[in-house]
Formats: C-alpha cells, sequence, structure tokens
C-alpha cells in the first residue's frame, strides 16, 4: 500500500487521536485548576467523568441527550461545590499528599457507589439520531459525532479561555495562582473563588462524561482508566499553565493516533515515553509557571 493510499487511515487515527486528546483536555483543565490554586491533588477527579457518563443515560432517557448535554455537568459540578464545601477545602493549606490520600478513598467510595446503584455490568447509550452517520470526503469517512464532540472540545477551551482571561473571576484566579498571599492582603477573600473552581473543574470532568457516554463502555471503573491520562497531560503541559494543557493534549493525541496506525500495542505507552522526554528538557512541563505556593 502506497503513502497516498494509506494517508486516508493515518489521518482517521489522528483525529482519533484527537478525540482522545479531546477528553483528556477536560480533565486535565479541571484538574490543573483546581490543584493550581488549591493545592488539592484530585484523584476523585475520573470518578465525577464516570457519574457525568452515568446520569446521561438516566437523564436522557427523560430529556434527551440535549438535556443532558445541558443538565449533566450542572450536576456534577453542584455535587463538587458540596464536596468542596465539606471536605476538599481542609486540605488547602495542608501537605497536597494528604489531600492525594483523601481523594484516592473517595475515588474508591464513588466507585463502588457506582457498582451498588448501577451494577457491574458495562451500560451502554446510543449515539443521538441526529449526531448519526459519517462525513465523506472522496475516500475519507468520519463518524459525524466523533467530528461534533472534537468541536465541542474547541468551544468549551475557547469558553474556558474567556472566562480565565477576559473576567474578573479569572484575573482573581490567575492572581490566585501567582501570588495567594498578596490577594488575601488587598481584602479578596479566596474561599468563594475555590469553591466556583472546583465547581468549574469537576462540571468539566462531568461534561466530558456526557460526550464519551456515547462512544465507550460505561462501568463503574471508567474513572479510574482515565484519569492517569489526565495527570500525563498536567504534567507535559505544566502546573497553572492553561495553553500548556492545551497543547499537551493535543500532543498526546496525535502521537497515540500516529503510533496506533504504525503499532497498536505501543499507542498506551506512547503518552509516557513523551512524558519522560518532555521533563527530561523541561522539569516543570512545556509551559509550566512557578507557584508560590510550592516553591520557595
Amino acid at each position: 500500500m502506497s503513502f497516498l493510499d494509506d494517508l486516508p487511515f493515518l489521518l482517521e487515527q489522528i483525529l482519533n487521536g484527537l478525540l482522545d486528546g479531546a477528553r483528556y483536555l477536560l480533565l486535565a483543565l479541571g484538574l490543573s485548576l483546581i490543584f493550581s490554586l488549591g493545592g488539592v491533588v484530585n484523584l476523585a477527579h475520573g470518578a465525577f467523568y464516570a457519574i457525568g457518563a452515568y446520569l446521561t443515560v438516566e437523564i436522557a432517557a427523560y430529556a434527551g441527550f440535549p438535556g443532558a448535554l445541558i443538565g449533566v455537568p450542572l450536576l456534577v459540578a453542584a455535587l463538587g461545590v458540596v464536596i468542596e464545601r465539606l471536605f476538599l477545602r481542609r486540605f488547602y493549606e495542608q501537605d497536597p499528599v494528604l489531600s492525594l490520600l483523601f481523594t484516592f478513598g473517595l475515588a474508591m467510595i464513588a466507585e463502588q457507589s457506582l457498582r451498588m446503584i448501577f451494577g457491574a455490568a458495562p451500560r451502554s447509550f446510543s449515539i443521538p439520531p441526529f449526531l448519526d452517520g459519517v462525513f465523506m470526503f472522496g475516500e475519507f469517512l468520519y463518524p459525524r459525532y466523533r467530528a461534533a464532540l472534537i468541536l465541542l472540545a474547541i468551544a468549551a477551551v475557547a469558553g474556558m479561555w474567556f472566562l480565565l482571561n477576559r473576567t474578573s473571576f479569572g484575573k482573581i484566579v490567575k492572581a490566585g495562582v501567582a501570588e495567594p498571599d498578596m490577594v488575601r492582603v488587598v481584602g479578596i477573600s479566596l474561599t468563594p473563588i475555590l469553591t466556583a473552581t472546583a465547581a468549574l473543574g469537576i462540571g468539566l470532568a462531568g461534561l466530558a462524561g456526557v460526550i464519551v457516554a456515547p462512544i465507550v463502555s460505561i462501568h463503574p471503573a471508567m474513572g479510574n482508566e482515565i484519569i492517569t491520562a489526565a495527570f500525563v497531560v498536567v504534567v507535559i503541559g505544566g502546573l497553572g499553565s492553561f495553553w500548556g494543557v492545551v497543547v499537551a493534549s493535543l500532543l498526546v493525541g496525535v502521537v497515540r493516533g500516529i503510533t496506533f496506525h504504525f503499532y497498536p500495542a505501543a499507542s498506551e505507552v506512547s503518552m509516557y515515553l513523551l512524558m519522560l522526554l518532555v521533563l527530561l528538557v523541561r522539569p516543570r512541563g512545556l509551559m509550566g509557571e512557578r507557584m508560590k505556593r510550592l516553591e520557595a
């Protein structure tokens, strides 16, 4: 097979890799925000992704997929507010290891709760009829739903960028990441900002669960399967860097897609090798920023 004949298949794998990158991006943005501002290592982030997928199945049965797309992230964000107020805020001034241990336990509780409520058997959810089918460009075919997910991820990134760079909330968040003590000195309380950040980050995890529900197997442990990849993206991009996470998600997606095309067995390990190479050259990640809460 010549390169030109193989090109449509390679392009398809790259787009599938970008779709994986879009999932990682939604999770990694939330992880990075919560850790950068509050210092909480949230290992339960994948559990909110799984909860989002399960809620999609339940809510779509009554409100349709558009209703689930709007309602589920809001419900998961509300759950995030409850978790933040009851538990996470206790760890903001503590060693990050403590939050890591707590959220690990929280992730296990969430997984077992999903298993008790919905059962251990995998569940499925159909692609919405209005997004079913494929786009055809000559010999190249690509599912409409997967293309829509990539566009949705782009819209989410644009919305997050606007929120963090063109609103007073975003300016306080950025200032809180760089100079938390200075923000307090000028009389701005970070408590409601931390709550809003947790809601936003966890809501993004819920959104990721919604959009993947029609194309993955929904089961209680699905959050554990993706959380490592999301952390890899955060590490590659660099803590505290919005665009670092975006670029890292694209890189991981493209590298996984190309690797899968030529050597499928190595697609999973390729992102870890990429992380190793980046950290050898840039220990803080591609665009990592210095944060006073972590460095003297």
